[in-house]
């Protein structure tokens, strides 16, 4: 690798350690993520045991990852929006897909109950009835 200090096109090895030593926090600052704190254990209680298996298997691939466009699991100011919709809306989004989500989610064999569950849950809050 070759450097260029002031014209002199001579390799430096110093150059070359403080060139690395410089692009080297960088680097490693960009495996961090987005920089979104992950939800707090207060924001989120655990669902039952029935809802956690769903979950796990239907919504988290979206709903726990960020960037995906998905209200993310616990984060109460992306879903205080949706849940001022009510429930008749947010279910017929969960049915019917809305924008990026395809309907019945990832779960074909959910019923209303179960969307319900799972909503409150992500949510961190009950489904209001509209």
């Amino acid at each position: 690798m070759r450097f260029v200090l002031n014209g002199d096109d001579s390799t430096c090895d110093a150059c070359m350690l403080r060139f690395f030593l410089r692009l080297f926090p960088l680097l490693a600052l960009a495996g961090c993520g987005s920089g979104l704190p992950p939800p707090s254990a207060s924001s989120v209680s655990s669902p039952p045991a029935a809802v956690a298996a769903i979950y796990a298997r239907a919504c988290k691939n979206c709903h726990a990852v960020a960037g995906t466009g998905a209200p993310q699991t616990g984060d109460r100011a992306a879903w205080a929006p949706r849940l001022a919709q009510g429930d008749a809306v947010l279910i017929e989004h969960s049915f019917n897909g809305y924008k990026g989500m395809p309907p019945m989610g990832a779960c074909m064999d959910c019923t209303e109950a179960q969307y319900r569950s799972l909503i409150e849950y992500m949510a961190g809050a009950p489904l209001p009835k509209k």
